[in-house]
């Protein structure tokens, strides 16, 4: 098998340069099992970001194999021409665990082409091509999508299929609000989506999308209430709400199967993907009948909710609930985030440390001036592979650590984890602050 170096040079000769690799010298994952994976080169790492939270109930759950093995025997695949009985049962399970009245789903691939289908089926509905987004957000990479991504780093083109206007999320941190106290805080937030609608829009807005925690922003988590409070505006108005679960469902956050429930409101529209299939690619809509009926041709999608896929996510969600692996990350996450927080005491760049359940954003900037610390940021991520342990990173600036291991993770793991991570926080920031060995 080819070598870390000779994998990098082939990838530079036929991918973009658009496409980001981790680490100063990348890495390619070749095997894994439970929460531990294997590189091209034989070296063992604890994965605390399961391929960007999508290995969900670990590597090599023996359930999901076996589903997987026995469909790709019968029948990978067939189109949605066809009756697809797995397809059918795992759509009336996620209409079921919704919380949306007499909805219907629509599969997908990705977590873009559910955003994609989403939005689609709220501007029909609402014969607008009007658009709320929040700041600092992600929603894919298609034009679509693209164009309703509250981050410059992230947003490939300003040509837009939508009139967006970007309102305030829930980023106390950085936010001109943040100074006030949480209820005074939302509020403003509030009367800023007012003002927005009133100058900004013509008023027949389309809907509103937004993640419940947002993901590659960071892991930002709002007020619990935030969104409900600005769901109260858009209700007055006939605006829908469409919730983006890519990264938040499925119980990660733990208090919650959706992130959307710590707000007191139920979406118009949700989409769904990463964790489902544990790695197998599927995703979807899931949203009020006549919403998602809304849609005036043929439509289809000739990958989504194949058998293969279907038959894997069904499998997977049993692991989720017989497991109670919800439990497991509000348990396991608490104890993660505490941990974080104590070494978050010791260092001062380390700015914030904030989340729920499994779902973990670790902020570093210059204390005393929240001026960002990217390049800490990758020295960490850096020292923390040295360690054996794999974490992510996001944030408006590239400064936050993005934390979040497969639900099953346990006790033991998680301080495994905790011992690697300081280790590499501490060997991170003293190379910061010695420039010879930050030069």
């Amino acid at each position: 098998m080819a070598k870390h170096a000779d994998l990098l040079a082939r990838h530079r000769g036929v991918m973009p340069s658009w496409m980001p690799i981790y680490y100063d010298q990348p890495i390619a994952l070749v095997d894994g099992e439970g929460r531990h994976v294997v590189d091209a080169e034989g070296n063992r790492y604890l994965d605390f970001f399961g391929g960007i939270l999508t290995t969900m109930t670990g590597y090599r759950v023996p359930r999901v194999v076996e589903a997987v093995q026995a469909q790709a025997a019968r029948m990978p695949h067939t189109s949605t021409l066809y009756l697809i009985e797995p397809q059918i049962e795992l759509a009336e399970r996620i209409a079921e665990l919704s919380g949306i009245p007499n909805a219907k789903v629509f599969f997908t691939n990705s977590g873009t082409e559910a955003n994609d289908a989403a939005l689609m089926m709220a501007t029909q509905f609402r014969s607008s091509d009007q658009i709320l987004a929040l700041r600092n957000s992600y929603h894919g990479k298609s034009h679509s999508t693209v164009a309703v991504t509250g981050q410059a780093s992230w947003s490939a083109t300003a040509l837009s299929p939508f009139n967006v206007t970007y309102v305030h999320s829930g980023y106390r941190l950085r936010s001109p609000f943040g100074g006030l106290p949480e209820e005074e805080f939302v509020a403003a937030c509030v009367d800023d989506l007012r003002d927005l609608l009133a100058v900004a829009t013509s008023g027949d807005v389309a809907a509103m999308i937004a993640e419940p925690i947002q993901g590659a922003g960071g892991f930002v988590v709002p007020p619990d209430g935030f969104l409900g409070a600005l769901k109260d505006v858009l209700d007055e108005r006939g605006i829908l709400f469409i919730a983006d679960e890519v990264q938040t469902g499925w119980g990660r956050t733990g208090d919650h199967f959706w992130g959307y429930q710590a707000h007191g409101i139920v979406p118009d529209l949700l989409t769904f993907a990463k964790g489902l299939g544990n790695g197998v690619p599927i995703a979807g809509v899931v949203g009020r009948a006549d919403v998602v009926e809304s849609l005036p041709a043929n439509s289809l999608s000739t990958f989504g909710g194949n058998p293969l896929a279907t038959t894997a996510a069904l499998a997977n969600l049993e692991v989720l609930f017989e497991q109670d692996l919800q439990e497991n990350a509000r348990v396991q996450g608490r104890a993660l985030k505490k941990g974080i927080e104590a070494i978050a005491s010791r260092v001062p760049d380390l700015a914030e440390v904030r989340g729920k359940g499994l779902m973990i954003g670790v902020e570093f900037a210059r204390p005393g001036s929240l001026e960002p610390l990217p390049r800490l940021t990758d020295r960490v991520l850096d020292a923390a592979r040295a360690e054996g342990l794999l974490i992510g990173k996001g944030g408006f600036h590239r400064n936050v650590l993005r934390i979040a291991p497969p639900l099953s993770i346990t006790e033991t793991e998680v301080a495994d984890g905790l011992a690697m991570l300081e280790r590499a926080i501490l060997a991170a920031t003293r190379a910061e602050e010695d420039p010879e060995r930050s030069a």
